[in-house]
């Protein structure tokens, strides 16, 4: 039977190469290590959506773009390639749509993975905008640290789908809903299509582009940059926070390891 993810087109080599992590056995410790460093290696971004020079979805066009480029992207991309990653590695997947928002007026827009690992399900989430940066367990109420950050889980919908939180500021803060329904890849390109071209969506109205880092003490770091400035959090700091001038902000993608070509920094720039 074909498979429908195309995972054998995948240049495994060339990931692990790119990430700079080594071939392991399924494993929950080695699971957290290439999530880790895939979010420290890719950033998450909508540069391509504003930009509207987006390759698409497929695992091809994907891979060519981060392991190629060393470009990001958002999480119709990195769920692509991070699930053909834990296939080839010897892992069971399965793949998931969400809804960032209320689940009453949010369309599934956001693409997660499930892991069986030894008969134990986990969430594999290394598209959002600040993923965990390891599995969390799919227990209600099963809360994960990674490298400080703190995530949970929760039932909802009348145990139909699971809640992704994230502990900022003294608090949970939810994330999104991802729901049991099976998925194609169909199903991503359409998910694709709408938060890359639909007027309604944030994507096209705002900029976007976070990584993930280490301080020099090897603490965790995310750095965002928007239309509002830098920010810089950590799990146990308070945020920084800096205004950027039109003229810094190549300096600053670059920094976050956007890899732009020329034509794609002057078009950012406008």
């Amino acid at each position: 039977m074909s498979d429908p993810w195309t995972v054998d087109r995948l240049d495994l080599d060339a990931y692990l190469v790119r990430t700079g992590v080594t071939a392991e056995p399924p494993s929950l410790a080695a699971l957290e290590r290439l999530q880790t460093a895939h979010a420290e290696t890719f950033p998450f971004d909508n540069l391509d959506v504003l930009l509207e020079t987006h390759p698409g979805v497929a695992l091809e066009a994907v891979q060519q773009k981060f392991v190629g480029r060393g470009r990001g992207g958002y999480c119709f991309e990195h769920a692509t390639l991070f699930g053909a990653v834990l296939e080839r590695l010897g892992y069971a997947v399965t793949r998931h749509l969400a809804r960032v928002g209320a689940v009453a007026t949010s369309p599934r827009t956001h693409f997660v993975l499930v892991v069986d690992l030894d008969g134990s399900p986990l969430m594999v989430d290394p598209g959002i905008g600040r993923p965990p940066l390891g599995p969390i367990p799919l227990v209600d109420g099963a809360e994960a640290t990674h490298s400080g950050w703190r995530h949970r889980v929760r039932r909802v919908s009348e145990g139909r789908s699971w809640a992704l939180d994230r502990w900022v500021h003294d608090d949970w803060e939810y994330m999104h809903t991802m729901d049991d329904l099976p998925v194609q890849p169909v199903d991503v390109e359409m998910g694709h299509l709408w938060t890359s071209t639909h007027p309604r969506t944030h994507f096209r109205s705002t900029l976007m582009c976070t990584r993930f880092g280490r301080d020099a003490d090897g603490g965790s770091n995310v750095t965002t940059l928007s239309l509002d400035g830098v920010s810089v959090r950590r799990p146990d700091r308070t945020t920084e926070h800096r205004d950027y001038s039109r003229a810094e902000l190549s300096n600053v993608l670059e920094g976050l390891g956007a890899n732009l070509t020329e034509p794609e920094v002057a078009g950012s720039a406008t």
